[in-house]
């Protein structure tokens, strides 16, 4: 199943306008962005408190953001406002924190040489830290 697949055109998703779907594993529910035919995929998912994932390897790479609460794995923890970037062949066992978690997760949408893991982490990045924009002039 494709969804808004068409990267070439501008794509808007305005609250409401999808529904929490329940996930493969128990206690997760996502809300698709995005999704191509080569298992790419844009999402929002939300974590039940203290939701435990099995062990997985990210074939095509991964990047979340934590948007609410937080999630930990053998690396670290990471705290609302981190993001997480996680090459081709990355394995974790993640855990939600004890106040679930909310992340913003991009999957399979790297190249196979891009092998580069990042972290960034800060006030900066929190939601409740962010300036509301300016009015363009």
């Amino acid at each position: 199943m494709t969804l808004r697949a068409d990267l070439t055109h501008r794509q808007v998703v305005r609250p409401g306008g999808e529904t929490w779907q329940p996930l493969v594993m128990a206690g997760a529910e996502g809300y698709m962005l995005e999704r191509g035919d080569d298992l790419r995929e844009t999402l929002l998912v939300r974590y039940a408190a203290g939701m435990r994932l099995d062990m997985h390897t990210h074939g095509g790479g991964e990047e979340f953001l934590v948007l609410a609460g937080s999630f930990h794995d053998h690396a670290g923890d990471y705290p609302e406002g981190t993001y997480v970037r996680n090459p081709i062949g990355t394995m974790h066992a993640p855990q939600a924190g004890s106040a679930g978690a909310v992340l913003f997760v991009k999957l399979h949408q790297f190249d196979a040489a891009d092998t580069r893991r990042a972290l960034a982490s800060g006030p900066c990045l929190r939601a409740d830290r962010v300036a509301a924009p300016r009015a363009w002039t």
